[in-house]
């Protein structure tokens, strides 16, 4: 996944604040939570284990190498990065890719880009800033791009490279054995240690993107075939990564030993090999599930003779798939960890009505889109009428280019608008898959007291989050994350609701069961199951 370049520098001087277990203490403060001490951390670097104090002069603006925006009535939610789509041993492999990455657009929405094999061996790539029909809105683009294989991504830019076309993949590069594509979905915590080795070394970068780190890896082992290459790459990265590599006649998908990030393999009806991040992209191209790409695996796909075979890429470690996935980032009609994701989301509804139910309430509404069927599930499970009060409207733009805030406020009612029939004179209740930094929940609530409603109650059908992730999805610092400021009292005033709960971390482990220890949700718990690297200092530069 592609990072700042200054960002990247917070990322690698990270200080992840751990708190003790507030337990039943957390119900009786109120409005500000930062603890009155904080704690030391260790941190991996390359000499060993250091502690760092969690000195202020070291504390980073932001826990994440992304920026989140300065959009402050944008979108509430966290952001995924990337979205990969690979296809091998089709003649239309680009227009595969291109169809899949469509569906697969809202993991990225500021760049995407296609690499094809041609039946020449040579790779070319197409990319853009945009979205996936924009970068590819000319029919010749995509013509440039014939062949047996392709592989393409889509991305959302990070903090000073919203413009910057050298960081959209997938990256094509050359080396002494010929050439090699990757299009990568993760971040790496070691990255800025990594690079700094590296250019020590001679390596010249030329993006602020860490996926560039992995193809000087590649580069620079001395291992032989291309297979041990990638296997001596990845013994080396930390973090989250699944990845896809094409070269002039094999596909490699590659998933890190923990599994934090989505792929998944299909087959098309004429034999040829898919990879997607979601099973929905595997559906639009007539893709049969198979299998995901299992954490610490490569598989690899010879186009020649379509052959395929597996390895394990590094020994594989506790899983830790990422639970957001399920709340909010995956398309419901998508199977994601082995899990169909709108079952999930029904079922953390269903677990927040038995947990929280909204005495006296007259109708259940979701926040859309993706708090559709957690609000389902909350209806069903109450005994409540559900209906759709609030209607999204999907071609606004962003709402921060408007000029005053008076107009930015009257934008917000082009994006979400309430039906006034389903709403005036009732108790309703409100179902959202998060709440993060609350702004728009605040909007939300202004809007159903201004269409009439009697009573807002607000239930989110996740934990409250309060820590920032490390692994490839965009979320706001941890100072702006509204939970981690404040208690749920504090955040329901903040808000405006009558009512405010939030589904509990016990029980969102319960509806995973045994499984529960196979998610990461460090964003909930602060439990990260790999720490960021204290990169070594970069060598001064020359006279």
């Amino acid at each position: 996944m592609g990072i700042a370049a200054a960002a990247a520098t917070s990322t690698s001087r990270l200080l992840l604040h751990h708190r003790a277990a507030a337990g039943s203490d957390r119900q009786h403060q109120h409005h500000l939570r930062y603890p009155s001490t904080q704690f030391p951390i260790s941190l991996r670097c390359g000499s060993g284990r250091r502690e760092v104090p969690a000195a202020g002069a070291l504390l980073p603006d932001r826990v994440t190498p992304f920026s989140y925006g300065v959009d402050e009535d944008a979108d509430d939610h966290p952001r995924e990065e990337c979205g990969l789509v690979g296809v091998v041993g089709d003649p239309d492999a680009s227009s595969l890719c291109y169809l899949g990455l469509q569906k697969l657009q809202h993991r990225g929405e500021e760049g995407a880009g296609i690499v094809a094999v041609g039946g020449d061996g040579k790779l070319k790539s197409v990319t853009g800033l945009g979205l996936v029909a924009d970068v590819f809105g000319d029919p010749s683009r995509l013509a440039s791009l014939p062949g047996p294989a392709a592989i393409g991504h889509v991305r959302y830019s990070t903090a000073g490279a919203a413009a910057s076309l050298r960081n959209v993949q997938p990256f094509l590069a050359g080396y002494r054995f010929g050439q090699v594509a990757v299009a990568h979905n993760g971040n790496l915590v070691n990255y800025q240690a990594l690079r700094n080795k590296l250019e020590a070394r001679g390596s010249i970068f030329n993006t602020s993107s860490d996926t560039e780190v992995i193809l000087h890896l590649i580069a620079t082992s001395l291992s032989r075939p291309l297979l041990a290459r990638v296997c001596d790459a990845c013994e080396r990265l930390a973090g989250a990564y699944s990845l896809l590599f094409l070269t002039a006649d094999k596909m490699f998908a590659v998933r890190d030993p923990h599994g934090f990030r989505p792929l998944v393999m299909g087959r098309r009806p004429n034999g040829a090999v898919v990879f997607a991040s979601e099973t929905c992209a595997l559906d639009l191209i007539d893709a049969a599930y198979e299998r995901e790409v299992q954490p610490g695996e490569v598989v690899v796909v010879d186009r020649r003779d379509m052959s395929v075979a597996s390895a394990c890429l590094v020994p594989q470690r506790p899983r830790r798939a990422c639970v957001f996935e399920h709340i909010y980032f995956s398309l419901p009609n998508s199977v994601v960890f082995s899990h169909a994701v709108h079952e999930r989301r029904t079922a953390f509804g269903r677990a927040l009505a038995e947990e929280s139910p909204a005495q006296g309430a007259d109708v259940v509404i979701p926040v859309p889109d993706s708090g559709f069927y957690a609000a389902l599930g909350f209806a069903r499970a109450s005994g409540l009428e559900f209906q759709q009060g609030l209607i999204r409207w999907h071609y606004s733009g962003r709402s921060f280019i408007q000029p005053t805030q008076a107009i930015r406020d009257l934008a917000v009612k082009l994006k979400l608008a309430p039906v006034r029939g389903v709403i005036a004179g009732k108790s309703v209740v409100v179902v959202d898959d998060s709440l993060v930094r609350g702004t728009t929940s605040s909007k939300i609530v202004r809007l159903l007291r201004d269409a009439g409603a009697r009573e807002v109650h607000m239930r989110i059908a996740s934990p409250p989050v309060v820590g920032s992730c490390l692994y490839g999805i965009d979320t706001p610092s941890e100072g702006e994350l509204i939970s981690n400021r404040m208690d749920l009292e504090g955040v329901r005033r903040e808000i405006g609701s009558d009512s405010l709960a939030f589904l509990s971390l016990d029980k969102l482990h319960g509806i995973y069961g045994e499984e529960a220890g196979d998610y990461c949700d460090a964003c909930f718990s602060r439990k990260y199951p790999v720490l960021p690297t204290l990169a070594d200092p970069a060598a001064e530069p020359e006279e």
